[in-house]
């Protein structure tokens, strides 16, 4: 028979919530069904544990992902969350944990080693460092990019532009240059202010005659 279903599986997430929360004890924050997902916030600094007792314990053997989130209004603006994904019981959860610009999160590489790829573009995306991980470094942007363009308050044109030049046979970096004349945006809808009827118009006026 398929390990896949001679496995026992959760009856509901509620049971879920209530068997892990009660194996992760302290270090839970909160516990939650959003959107059919069971999430959990977690203590950054028993990160390493939460994922260790979920993988050995309740068969959360998958690492399948790690994002990050930008809520720059928090005192701890980054989110950093785990997605982990049960094999034999075919079932996902989410551990999330905060953290701020200068507070490192645990690497998770000495649970799974691929974690460090996934660490480096949470880092580069958001500049959320993580204590222990063996080859912190920039994995998506390019050599010498400055900034981490996930963040709510990076500018969505950047601040460099790189262009091959002919004349010195090299990539070059120059500022961004916007030279387009019609930069200029007041997202009006492009009848307001108009002094003329427009088609249908005449339907809204019988509307208030009535």
């Amino acid at each position: 028979m398929s390990i896949l279903h001679s496995a026992p599986k959760y009856a509901t997430n509620d049971g879920v919530i209530d068997t892990l929360g009660k194996a992760l004890g302290a270090s839970v924050e909160n516990a939650e069904e959003r959107h059919g997902e069971i999430i959990f916030t977690v203590k950054r600094e028993a990160i390493e544990d939460v994922l260790r007792i979920l993988r050995d314990d309740h068969a959360y053997q998958q690492l399948m992902e790690i994002a990050g989130a930008d809520y720059p209004s928090r005192p701890e603006r980054f989110e950093v969350v785990y997605m982990l994904l049960s094999l034999t019981k075919n079932h996902r959860v989410m551990v999330k944990c905060s953290t701020d610009e200068a507070t490192p999160v645990p690497t998770v590489t000495t649970l799974w080693p691929s974690a460090g790829w996934l660490e480096r573009e949470v880092f580069d995306m958001y500049g959320v460092v993580f204590a222990g991980n063996p080859d912190l470094r920039r994995i998506l942007t390019d050599y010498g990019f400055e900034g981490h363009p996930f963040r709510k308050d990076f500018p969505m044109t950047g601040y460099t532009e790189l262009r091959y030049s002919e004349d010195e046979k090299r990539v070059v970096y120059e500022p961004v240059e916007l030279p387009q004349d019609m930069r200029t945006f007041d997202f009006l809808s492009p009848w307001e202010g108009s002094d003329y009827a427009l088609p249908g118009d005449e339907k809204a006026d019988g509307e208030k005659g009535e």
